[in-house]
């Protein structure tokens, strides 16, 4: 686990995940989305397009889990955007279907103080399927970090 003092801007780290379908009927029901899109399902075991929220909870979940950031007291803090985007947040690029495997980017892109407590970094996120295609690309995610965690971890 990295502690907070020791991540640097341009850390990089990386992942792989799929949705199954079982599980974007699973976050589809939690999250009470309602839209003929998602709910399309001929009853054969085809793929279904992924909601990009789905995509986003999921990458965000992969961070809290690497090894380098599990351990950590750490949450959503707030998405700030990319300026020169005019401060928007996230582009999704291409859709995503159950069970597609997408390669996880995770790039620390800001870190600062907000006390003796608490550090704040920005992570970018971004996706792309094996061959390299770029499925979305996520700018300035900010989590809360306290700078010294636990020590029963």
């Amino acid at each position: 686990m990295e502690k907070f003092s020791t991540l640097k801007i341009s850390d990089t780290f990386i992942s792989t995940t799929s949705i199954s379908k079982k599980e974007l009927e699973e976050y589809l029901g939690f999250s009470r989305i309602k839209n003929a899109m998602f709910e399309i399902d001929s009853g054969e075991n085809e793929n279904r397009v992924v909601s990009g929220r789905a995509i986003i909870s999921r990458m965000e979940g992969e961070f809290t889990r690497l090894r380098q950031i599990y351990g950590n007291y750490i949450v959503l803090y707030g998405i700030d955007g990319d300026e020169e985007w005019k401060n928007r947040q996230t582009r999704f690029l291409r859709p995503v279907y159950t069970d597609q495997v997408m390669r996880l980017k995770f790039v620390i892109s800001d870190k600062r103080d907000i006390d003796e407590e608490f550090g704040v970094i920005s992570v970018d996120f971004e996706a792309s399927f094996e061959d390299g295609e770029l499925v979305l690309t996520s700018k300035k995610n900010l989590y809360r970090i306290k700078k010294e965690p636990p020590s029963n971890r």
